[in-house]
């Protein structure tokens, strides 16, 4: 039986590019999405990477964590306990001054940022420690280390976010269990970024998510006794924000 890597938010993208790399790595996937068409390039992208990978979706909302809860307690069950979880789940990126947020936009930030990382964590925490290995990544951005004025709902669910994997690590990396936060400080080169710049589209100013997906992987292999907890990164051009 091959090792398992669940990828929760498994779209087109950066969910796709990781899908590719972890199958050419081994492993089969478990992809959860809300829709198994937003798991179909990740599927196949696996499959091409590596003949012969199960890349298998699996229903599941990042605004309903029981749903995360209950698919990951099913690949473990179908195809074996994850070894690697990465959340791949992203908020709205949604502007608006801080007094205009609602309260129901509060609670669905933190519902998909941290509710749910929190329930696919914590599904297949047990086996991980149990085993002592394993990897977890939450796929983060710069607004984990700083406030908006502009983009305050997505600032307090990276935040939160943040704070949930440096608490995981502090109480379970003892454990053999890898908790990486992976601060992505730039946009992806994706074809949605590409319409969005229009004819000041320049790949060298994004980050290919292929390379990104690498970064992943060599952060997966690192050995415990270095490991990475709080991983940045950025294309060479790009101007720090923070």
């Amino acid at each position: 039986m091959k090792p398992v890597c669940a990828i929760v938010g498994a779209g087109e993208g950066l969910g796709q590019a990781l899908a590719a790399r972890f199958a050419r790595g081994g492993f089969d996937l478990a992809l959860i999405s809300r829709t198994e068409a937003g798991s179909m390039a990740a599927a196949t992208a696996a499959k091409q990477a590596r003949p012969g990978t199960e890349a298998r979706f699996i229903a599941a909302d990042a605004m309903a964590p029981e749903t995360i809860e209950q698919a990951l307690g099913s690949v473990a069950q179908e195809m074996g306990a994850p070894e690697v979880l990465i959340y791949n789940v992203r908020g709205e990126f949604t502007r608006c001054d801080p007094l205009e947020m609602t309260y129901e936009a509060l609670e669905d930030i933190y519902r998909t940022e941290v509710i749910g990382a929190f329930a696919a964590a914590k599904a297949v925490l047990p086996a991980m420690r149990e085993k002592g290995q394993g990897s977890v990544f939450f796929s983060s951005a710069t607004a984990a280390f700083r406030g908006s004025a502009m983009h305050p709902l997505y600032a307090i669910g990276k935040f939160g976010l943040r704070a949930l994997s440096q608490s995981l690590t502090k109480a379970y990396a003892r454990d053999g269990v890898h908790f990486v936060h992976v601060r992505l400080d730039c946009d992806l080169d994706v074809p949605v970024m590409k319409e969005l710049y229009g004819e000041s589209y320049d790949p060298e100013k994004l980050a290919n998510p292929a390379d990104v997906a690498e970064a992943y992987w060599l952060t997966h292999l690192q050995p415990r006794s270095a490991w990475s907890n709080e991983v940045d990164l950025r294309p060479y051009t790009e101007n720090w924000t923070c």
